[in-house]
């Protein structure tokens, strides 16, 4: 039976990832290496793509050695330009990731998706937020961000990193509550409070029935939910700060 990892086909998601990895080398040239990056106080452009290209290499090495490996190549190697040390540790995981169905069993640190499918879209959400990061930091025009990819990005959001990683970390809200959140065609719930943390695709009936109610285009939910727009550029309509809550809860969840 082949598993659900989110709205977009795993096939688009390994393109998506090839793309939105070579933009970011090429944004990474845009600006010094030292320029604060507004979303990540303390770090700077350069640190930014320092760790994705480190994370491309220590997944890599995750897939193949089936565990989280010791160690792995975190700085480039001497000489080598960030860019170079972008676009080489992209390439070498597109070719493991391509080269395994995305249904076969990976070691992942999500239980509902120990896939290679999971690592297809973590890594593009993680380069995609990491390239508007550098776009800002370079005072650069963004390129925006592809409505499929925005939709796939606010479902994981919702359902890993706050329904999974809140609950690893043993972070709560302090206020039960709930809050739709709709974009486009898709909708979703998602639940906080002392006791639970959780989300989940509903019906545009269900999401519109919850305390809060989010609505953004696609594209500007996703950059407000990763944190990389303010607490005010979507609607929120309700009286119950359970939308506040949500927003702070996914800056723990993401840090």
């Amino acid at each position: 039976m082949s598993r659900e990892h989110g709205p977009v086909d795993q096939g688009r998601l390994l393109t998506a990832l090839g793309i939105e990895g070579r933009v970011l080398a090429e944004a990474v040239g845009a600006g010094p290496g030292e320029a604060p990056v507004p979303a990540c106080p303390g770090w700077s452009l350069g640190e930014v793509a320092r760790h994705v290209g480190s994370l491309y290499r220590m997944v890599r090495c995750r897939l193949a050695e089936g565990r989280v490996p010791e160690d792995w190549p975190r700085d480039p190697e001497p000489g080598q330009s960030l860019a170079a040390y972008l676009e080489t540790g992209l390439t070498e995981l597109l070719d493991e990731l391509a080269a395994h169905d995305p249904e076969e069993r990976a070691d992942t640190w999500w239980p509902a998706d120990p896939t290679y499918g999971f690592w297809r879209r973590r890594m593009l959400h993680e380069t995609v937020i990491h390239r508007v990061d550098v776009e800002q930091a370079a005072g650069t025009e963004s390129r925006g961000v592809d409505e499929d990819v925005a939709i796939d990005g606010i479902d994981e959001a919702l359902t890993l990193w706050f329904g999974q990683k809140l609950p690893m970390l043993g972070l709560t809200g302090t206020k039960a509550g709930s809050v739709g959140v709709r974009a486009g065609a898709h909708s979703w719930i998602a639940r906080a409070g002392p006791d639970v943390t959780e989300a989940w695709r509903c019906s545009a009936e269900e999401a519109e029935a919850a305390d809060d109610v989010v609505t953004a285009k696609p594209p500007q939910l996703y950059l407000w939910l990763w944190g990389r727009a303010s607490l005010t550029a979507v609607t929120v309509r309700g009286v119950h700060d359970q939308a506040a809550q949500l927003w702070a809860l996914l800056r723990l969840a993401t840090r």
